[in-house]
């Protein structure tokens, strides 16, 4: 079966950035080809060109260096606790300095409205990592009355993922970096004689972590070429998100606005492990619940077609969902992707049909996420096979 070419899957049009925000890194990469598009009213190449196949395999067996468009925010303050254990649907208190929990904020209905990594830097001052979408203002609401500041750092961020990522951050920083800095440690290093914070994080489901700038004190450019010519001996190369976007969807891992959104609870998304109902007091509690507890969103492999998102699922020749992501696994040789179906139901195990743009119908396997490593043992460091 052919390979599909990712980035032409999507409508490119010419726009304007006056209201979008270009990376400072863009320099150290940019050509005439770069397909770039937009995600927290930030611009990231989508493409640059590249084989994405082969950069996914450098990923899986080597590292890989990304500039990907997540924007951290700054939640500090006498109050910032208390704001931060309203919004979010897990415990906030229970986090200590220097690690990162993944936590999801819901509306009163349950609908997930953000998702992302909350950092812990000091008692009282947080970042949160957040995905695609408004998410300050929403915070803003729910601190009137609060000794709290929220804040943009504008900090922008590096990945570098892959099994050799750990030999190029201990290189990176002479040392500092270890086998001991665990999976969602974060904490402020030396790189190149510049501080940068990094949390071991990703969004690929490799061995990474993830490199914060520090405003207008970070040379970025300078950044760059440093942990370029730190990772060059490990085989480190810079790549588009084509190839962590393979990745992530082999990993399980969720894109907000895509794959959930406001719709959907939780439960829904398949993330309830994510809630905890104990917690009193947390935006959308009450709703949750009473929330049904069943799945809507599920893998989906195909051997004969590489889903897309917005395709049809059919079962019998009824519409029963659609795909929100899909792409060409390398590693499992098939077609994968997240099909979010219209209602619950016992889908696990069932083969329904993908109704590819040229109107056949192709078998699929539905499947639990993710594809494969459900316990994590690759981004633990546990798992060192390189396939």
């Amino acid at each position: 079966m052919k390979k599909p070419n990712y980035a032409s899957s999507h409508s490119t049009v010419r726009i304007s950035a006056k209201r979008f925000e270009q990376s400072p890194y863009y320099e150290k990469y940019g050509a005439p080809d770069t397909v770039l598009g937009v995600y927290a009213r930030r611009f990231y190449a989508l493409s640059l060109g590249d084989d994405p196949i082969e950069k996914y395999w450098t990923l899986r067996r080597k590292a890989m260096l990304f500039d990907v468009p997540e924007r951290p925010i700054e939640i500090a303050g006498p109050d910032a606790l208390a704001l931060l254990e309203h919004v979010f649907a897990r415990p906030v208190s229970s986090l200590k300095v220097g690690r990162a929990r993944y936590a999801i904020a819901c509306a009163p209905d349950g609908g997930i409205i953000m998702d992302g990594v909350l950092i812990r830097l000091d008692g009282d001052r947080f970042w949160y990592v957040q995905a695609d979408g408004e998410f300050d203002n929403w915070l803003g609401a729910h601190a009137e009355g609060l000794d709290v500041t929220i804040s943009d750092p504008k900090s922008w961020v590096l990945q570098i993922q892959g099994p050799n990522a750990l030999k190029v951050l201990q290189a990176a920083t002479d040392g500092a970096l270890d086998e001991t800095f665990g999976y969602f440690h974060a904490a402020m290093f030396e790189l190149g004689r510049q501080q940068a914070l990094v949390s071991r994080t990703g969004w690929t489901g490799e061995l990474g972590f993830e490199v914060y700038s520090q405003g207008s004190s970070t040379d970025c450019p300078a950044l760059w070429d440093y942990l370029m010519d730190c990772g060059r001996p490990h085989g480190m190369e810079y790549a588009s998100l084509e190839s962590m976007g393979i990745r992530r969807i082999e990993a399980g891992i969720l894109d907000n606005g895509s794959d959930m959104d406001p719709t959907m609870t939780p439960f829904e998304a398949g993330l309830g492990a994510f809630v905890d109902l104990e917690k009193p007091g947390f935006v959308g509690r009450d709703a949750l619940l009473r929330a049904d507890r069943k799945p809507l969103l599920f893998g989906l492999t195909c051997a004969s077609e590489t889903p897309f998102a917005d395709l049809e699922v059919c079962d019998g020749g009824t519409t029963v969902g659609r795909m929100t992501a899909g792409a060409w696994s390398p590693y499992l040789e098939c077609g994968i992707g997240y099909v979010r179906f219209d209602e619950a139901g016992d889908w696990l195990g069932r083969t329904v049909s993908l109704r590819a743009r040229d109107g056949a119908l192709h078998a699929c396997e539905v499947v639990d996420l993710p594809f494969y490593d459900p316990e994590k043992r690759i981004p633990r460091g546990l798992d060192t096979d390189v396939p």
